[in-house]
Protein backbone atom coordinates (compact mmCIF):
# COMPACT_ATOMS: atom_id res chain seq x y z
CA UNK A 1 0.00 0.00 0.00
CA UNK A 2 1.47 3.45 -0.93
CA UNK A 3 2.72 5.66 1.92
CA UNK A 4 -0.05 7.81 3.35
CA UNK A 5 -2.82 5.59 1.96
CA UNK A 6 -5.51 4.66 4.43
CA UNK A 7 -6.88 1.20 4.95
CA UNK A 8 -10.34 0.71 3.45
CA UNK A 9 -13.08 0.76 6.05
CA UNK A 10 -14.24 -2.67 7.09
CA UNK A 11 -17.79 -3.50 6.13
CA UNK A 12 -20.10 -3.85 9.12
CA UNK A 13 -21.37 -7.37 9.79
CA UNK A 14 -24.79 -8.08 8.33
CA UNK A 15 -27.68 -7.42 10.67
CA UNK A 16 -29.29 -10.55 12.14
CA UNK A 17 -32.37 -11.64 10.24
CA UNK A 18 -35.55 -12.30 12.23
CA UNK A 19 -38.44 -14.01 10.50
CA UNK A 20 -42.05 -14.59 11.47
CA UNK A 21 -43.04 -18.23 10.88
CA UNK A 22 -46.68 -19.24 11.34
CA UNK A 23 -47.51 -22.94 11.40
CA UNK A 24 -50.87 -24.24 10.21
CA UNK A 25 -52.58 -27.41 9.06
CA UNK A 26 -56.10 -28.51 8.14
CA UNK A 27 -56.61 -31.85 9.89
CA UNK A 28 -57.13 -30.79 13.48
CA UNK A 29 -58.73 -33.63 15.44
CA UNK A 30 -60.98 -31.43 17.59
CA UNK A 31 -62.03 -28.94 14.91
CA UNK A 32 -61.13 -30.18 11.41
CA UNK A 33 -60.58 -27.48 8.82
CA UNK A 34 -60.57 -24.71 11.41
CA UNK A 35 -57.90 -22.78 9.52
CA UNK A 36 -60.41 -22.10 6.76
CA UNK A 37 -63.42 -21.29 8.94
CA UNK A 38 -64.66 -17.73 8.33
CA UNK A 39 -63.65 -15.01 10.75
CA UNK A 40 -65.06 -11.66 9.79
CA UNK A 41 -65.93 -13.15 6.40
CA UNK A 42 -62.44 -14.44 5.55
CA UNK A 43 -60.53 -17.61 6.47
CA UNK A 44 -59.15 -17.74 9.99
CA UNK A 45 -55.58 -18.43 8.85
CA UNK A 46 -55.68 -15.30 6.69
CA UNK A 47 -56.75 -13.29 9.74
CA UNK A 48 -53.79 -14.67 11.71
CA UNK A 49 -51.40 -13.51 8.98
CA UNK A 50 -53.14 -10.14 8.59
CA UNK A 51 -52.72 -9.47 12.30
CA UNK A 52 -48.99 -9.12 11.63
CA UNK A 53 -49.22 -6.79 8.64
CA UNK A 54 -47.49 -4.01 10.61
CA UNK A 55 -44.95 -6.25 12.35
CA UNK A 56 -41.28 -5.26 11.91
CA UNK A 57 -40.07 -8.47 10.24
CA UNK A 58 -39.53 -8.53 6.48
CA UNK A 59 -39.40 -12.32 6.27
CA UNK A 60 -42.85 -13.81 6.82
CA UNK A 61 -43.53 -17.48 6.23
CA UNK A 62 -46.59 -19.71 6.45
CA UNK A 63 -45.23 -23.21 7.11
CA UNK A 64 -47.63 -26.05 6.40
CA UNK A 65 -47.73 -29.71 5.33
CA UNK A 66 -47.82 -30.44 1.61
CA UNK A 67 -51.48 -31.45 1.72
CA UNK A 68 -52.44 -27.90 2.75
CA UNK A 69 -50.44 -26.01 0.15
CA UNK A 70 -53.21 -25.74 -2.45
CA UNK A 71 -55.64 -24.25 0.07
CA UNK A 72 -53.15 -22.00 1.85
CA UNK A 73 -51.05 -20.82 -1.08
CA UNK A 74 -53.39 -18.09 -2.39
CA UNK A 75 -54.08 -16.86 1.16
CA UNK A 76 -50.37 -16.64 1.96
CA UNK A 77 -49.77 -14.68 -1.24
CA UNK A 78 -52.63 -12.30 -0.40
CA UNK A 79 -51.12 -11.64 3.03
CA UNK A 80 -47.59 -11.18 1.68
CA UNK A 81 -46.26 -14.42 3.16
CA UNK A 82 -44.02 -17.01 1.54
CA UNK A 83 -45.44 -20.53 1.65
CA UNK A 84 -43.18 -23.33 2.84
CA UNK A 85 -44.14 -27.01 2.72
CA UNK A 86 -42.65 -29.26 5.39
CA UNK A 87 -43.26 -32.38 7.47
CA UNK A 88 -46.80 -32.78 8.79
CA UNK A 89 -46.11 -34.14 12.27
CA UNK A 90 -42.47 -33.13 12.78
CA UNK A 91 -43.15 -29.42 13.16
CA UNK A 92 -39.72 -28.89 14.74
CA UNK A 93 -38.16 -30.04 11.47
CA UNK A 94 -40.58 -27.80 9.58
CA UNK A 95 -39.34 -24.78 11.50
CA UNK A 96 -35.72 -25.75 11.03
CA UNK A 97 -36.39 -26.05 7.30
CA UNK A 98 -37.86 -22.53 7.29
CA UNK A 99 -34.85 -21.16 9.17
CA UNK A 100 -32.46 -22.68 6.64
CA UNK A 101 -34.50 -21.82 3.56
CA UNK A 102 -34.78 -18.13 4.51
CA UNK A 103 -31.39 -17.79 6.25
CA UNK A 104 -32.97 -16.73 9.53
CA UNK A 105 -30.97 -15.98 12.66
CA UNK A 106 -34.03 -15.74 14.90
CA UNK A 107 -37.56 -17.05 14.50
CA UNK A 108 -40.81 -15.66 15.89
CA UNK A 109 -43.12 -18.66 16.18
CA UNK A 110 -46.90 -18.24 15.98
CA UNK A 111 -49.54 -20.93 15.57
CA UNK A 112 -52.27 -20.63 12.97
CA UNK A 113 -55.15 -21.30 15.34
CA UNK A 114 -54.50 -18.12 17.34
CA UNK A 115 -56.16 -15.21 15.51
CA UNK A 116 -55.71 -12.94 18.53
CA UNK A 117 -51.98 -13.37 19.04
CA UNK A 118 -50.66 -10.02 20.29
CA UNK A 119 -48.28 -8.66 17.62
CA UNK A 120 -47.18 -5.87 19.96
CA UNK A 121 -46.20 -8.38 22.62
CA UNK A 122 -44.43 -10.56 20.04
CA UNK A 123 -42.38 -7.59 18.81
CA UNK A 124 -41.44 -6.58 22.38
CA UNK A 125 -40.43 -10.15 23.18
CA UNK A 126 -38.28 -10.40 20.04
CA UNK A 127 -36.44 -7.20 20.99
CA UNK A 128 -35.78 -8.54 24.48
CA UNK A 129 -34.55 -11.88 23.12
CA UNK A 130 -32.14 -10.18 20.74
CA UNK A 131 -30.75 -7.84 23.40
CA UNK A 132 -30.21 -10.72 25.82
CA UNK A 133 -28.95 -13.18 23.23
CA UNK A 134 -31.60 -15.63 24.45
CA UNK A 135 -31.94 -19.02 22.80
CA UNK A 136 -35.62 -19.16 23.69
CA UNK A 137 -38.05 -16.47 24.86
CA UNK A 138 -41.70 -16.57 25.83
CA UNK A 139 -43.86 -14.39 28.05
CA UNK A 140 -45.86 -15.89 30.90
CA UNK A 141 -49.17 -14.47 32.09
CA UNK A 142 -50.66 -13.76 28.67
CA UNK A 143 -54.12 -15.00 27.66
CA UNK A 144 -54.02 -18.56 26.34
CA UNK A 145 -53.52 -18.21 22.58
CA UNK A 146 -52.12 -14.67 22.65
CA UNK A 147 -48.43 -15.46 22.91
CA UNK A 148 -45.57 -16.00 20.48
CA UNK A 149 -42.24 -17.71 21.06
CA UNK A 150 -38.85 -16.45 19.90
CA UNK A 151 -36.08 -18.93 19.11
CA UNK A 152 -32.53 -18.50 17.88
CA UNK A 153 -31.79 -20.51 14.77
CA UNK A 154 -28.75 -22.07 16.40
CA UNK A 155 -30.85 -23.35 19.31
CA UNK A 156 -33.53 -24.56 16.91
CA UNK A 157 -31.00 -26.61 14.96
CA UNK A 158 -29.61 -28.10 18.17
CA UNK A 159 -33.10 -29.07 19.29
CA UNK A 160 -33.80 -30.58 15.88
CA UNK A 161 -30.72 -32.77 16.24
CA UNK A 162 -31.36 -33.83 19.84
CA UNK A 163 -35.13 -33.96 20.43
CA UNK A 164 -36.46 -37.51 20.30
CA UNK A 165 -39.91 -37.51 21.87
CA UNK A 166 -42.94 -37.04 19.57
CA UNK A 167 -44.22 -34.22 21.82
CA UNK A 168 -40.92 -32.39 21.39
CA UNK A 169 -41.10 -32.70 17.62
CA UNK A 170 -44.77 -31.78 17.25
CA UNK A 171 -44.70 -28.72 19.52
CA UNK A 172 -41.28 -27.32 18.46
CA UNK A 173 -40.09 -25.70 21.69
CA UNK A 174 -40.47 -28.17 24.61
CA UNK A 175 -36.94 -29.53 24.19
CA UNK A 176 -35.55 -26.02 24.60
CA UNK A 177 -37.43 -24.93 27.71
CA UNK A 178 -37.10 -28.31 29.44
CA UNK A 179 -33.30 -28.22 29.07
CA UNK A 180 -32.25 -24.98 30.79
CA UNK A 181 -28.77 -26.42 31.26
CA UNK A 182 -28.30 -26.29 27.48
CA UNK A 183 -30.05 -23.08 26.50
CA UNK A 184 -30.34 -19.49 27.67
CA UNK A 185 -34.02 -19.07 28.46
CA UNK A 186 -35.95 -15.81 28.85
CA UNK A 187 -39.40 -16.47 30.32
CA UNK A 188 -40.49 -13.28 32.13
CA UNK A 189 -43.93 -12.32 33.30
CA UNK A 190 -45.53 -10.22 30.57
CA UNK A 191 -45.98 -6.49 31.16
CA UNK A 192 -49.10 -5.84 33.22
CA UNK A 193 -51.15 -4.45 30.33
CA UNK A 194 -51.00 -7.85 28.60
CA UNK A 195 -51.63 -10.04 31.62
CA UNK A 196 -54.86 -12.09 31.61
CA UNK A 197 -53.84 -15.74 32.15
CA UNK A 198 -57.42 -16.92 32.76
CA UNK A 199 -58.59 -15.66 29.35
CA UNK A 200 -58.76 -18.14 26.46
CA UNK A 201 -58.25 -16.79 22.91
CA UNK A 202 -57.10 -19.87 20.99
CA UNK A 203 -59.41 -21.75 18.60
CA UNK A 204 -59.34 -25.47 19.35
CA UNK A 205 -63.05 -26.34 19.61
CA UNK A 206 -66.32 -25.20 18.12
CA UNK A 207 -67.02 -23.29 21.34
CA UNK A 208 -63.67 -21.49 20.96
CA UNK A 209 -64.55 -20.66 17.37
CA UNK A 210 -67.93 -19.21 18.32
CA UNK A 211 -66.26 -16.99 20.94
CA UNK A 212 -63.58 -15.92 18.45
CA UNK A 213 -66.17 -14.98 15.82
CA UNK A 214 -68.07 -12.87 18.36
CA UNK A 215 -64.88 -11.21 19.59
CA UNK A 216 -63.70 -10.43 16.07
CA UNK A 217 -67.05 -8.80 15.30
CA UNK A 218 -66.95 -6.83 18.56
CA UNK A 219 -63.49 -5.45 17.82
CA UNK A 220 -64.76 -4.02 14.49
CA UNK A 221 -61.44 -3.81 12.65
CA UNK A 222 -62.87 -1.97 9.61
CA UNK A 223 -59.59 -2.44 7.77
CA UNK A 224 -57.58 -0.56 10.39
CA UNK A 225 -54.50 -1.72 12.29
CA UNK A 226 -54.68 -4.76 14.52
CA UNK A 227 -55.65 -3.61 18.02
CA UNK A 228 -53.15 -3.69 20.88
CA UNK A 229 -53.27 -6.56 23.30
CA UNK A 230 -54.94 -4.62 26.08
CA UNK A 231 -57.81 -3.68 23.75
CA UNK A 232 -58.38 -7.36 22.92
CA UNK A 233 -58.33 -8.26 26.62
CA UNK A 234 -60.88 -5.55 27.40
CA UNK A 235 -63.20 -6.62 24.57
CA UNK A 236 -62.94 -10.33 25.46
CA UNK A 237 -63.73 -9.61 29.09
CA UNK A 238 -67.06 -7.92 28.40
Amino acid sequence: MPDGASMPAASPPPAPVTGLVIQARLDSTRLPGKSLLPLGGRPLILRVMQAFREAPWQVRVLACPADCAAAFGPLAAEAGFALLEGPKDDVLARYALAARRFALDRIVRVTGDNPFTFPDAAAALAREAELLGADYAGYTGLPYGAGAEVISAEALFRAEALAEQPFEREHVCPYLYTHPEQFLLHRPLAPRRWQAPALRLSVDTIQDYDRAAALYAALDFSGGPFPPGETIIAAAGK
